[in-house]
């Protein structure tokens, strides 16, 4: 199990790279119909579609966590992605809910930068 893991992260970072070097393609984010920061603030009084968002951004970084072993973001907990998120899509109106668990990867996971392309 362990050595199928490591070979699974192998071809994962090998495609990266490769995907990477001949220019990226936009990233095929599975979500919600709606990912728009205005969607998210309008979830504010429904409780149970807030939930699901933070749930789903909690899984967005549990991938993170597997595919990028190496910089793992930290256990958070649901009230600090709903923060994260929150203060985001204030900032960005305009932006995308999930960047803002793009950009949280990338801050907690210690890098602090976007990869590039």
């Amino acid at each position: 199990m362990l050595r199928r893991k490591w070979v699974l992260t192998r071809v994962f970072l090998l495609a990266a790279l490769a995907s990477a070097s001949a220019g990226a393609a936009p990233l095929k984010m599975l979500g919600f119909d709606d990912m728009s920061c205005k969607a998210w603030v309008q979830s504010k009084d429904d409780a149970e579609l807030r939930k699901q968002y933070v749930a789903w951004g909690r899984g967005f970084l549990t991938g993170h966590n597997y595919a990028n072993q190496g910089h793992q973001v930290s256990v958070v907990s649901a009230g600090t992605v709903e923060l994260y998120i929150e203060r985001y899509c204030n900032e960005k109106p305009l932006g995308q809910f999930s960047d803002a668990v793009l950009r949280m990867s990338d801050q907690y996971a210690g890098r602090d930068a976007p990869i590039s392309k």
